[in-house]
């Protein structure tokens, strides 16, 4: 019986290995397949994050792709617009150039009008003082004008008021209201 013991013994043995081995390829698949959810569900989160990131990452690297082209093309148009940039140059040259002409033209009128400011009848009467009277008897002050004019020149005094000057010298005051 040791034999008949025996043999049960490593049937049953052999009937054990073979339900655990069935258990195992019955349940084998269901396990893997839960394992496989559980590590799914572990890195699928962390994943998602990532694949939202290089997605922003990926817009905002064509976003400054484009700036790039359009400061390429900037550049381009640029380099392209040396001749406007000549024109507008020689322009500002010629108006700089008009300008000082004019104010040439300008000075030359100025020392012109200063040279008839300065002719020999504006010089006399600058230094002429006139008392006027008031208007209203305009041929009394053409008469009273006319005879300081007269003892001016046959005395050879700018005014007649002699207490100052001496007797020979001839004195000119300058009117303050002529030449400023």
């Amino acid at each position: 019986m040791a034999q008949g013991s025996d043999l049960n013994f490593k049937g049953r043995k052999t009937s054990e290995k073979i339900s655990e081995n069935v258990h195992i390829f019955a349940n084998d698949p269901s396990l893997a397949f839960f394992r496989i959810q559980e590590h799914i569900r572990k890195v699928l989160p962390a994943i998602l994050e990532k694949r939202t990131e290089v997605l922003s990452l990926q817009s905002n690297l064509q976003g400054h792709c484009f700036d790039m082209e359009y400061g390429v093309q900037a550049l381009k148009s640029i380099e392209k617009s040396e001749s406007t940039f000549c024109n507008i140059q020689e322009i500002m040259k010629t108006s700089i150039f008009l300008k000082q002409q004019l104010k040439y033209k300008e000075n030359r009128k100025k020392t012109k009008k200063d040279s008839i400011k300065n002719s020999v009848y504006k010089r006399f009467s600058a230094h002429l003082a006139l008392d006027l009277p008031d208007l209203s008897d305009f041929s009394g002050v053409m008469r009273d004008t006319t005879q300081r004019m007269e003892t001016i020149i046959s005395t050879g005094q700018a005014r007649p008021d002699t207490s100052t000057a001496q007797p020979n010298s001839v004195e000119f005051q300058r009117s303050h209201t002529t030449l400023h």
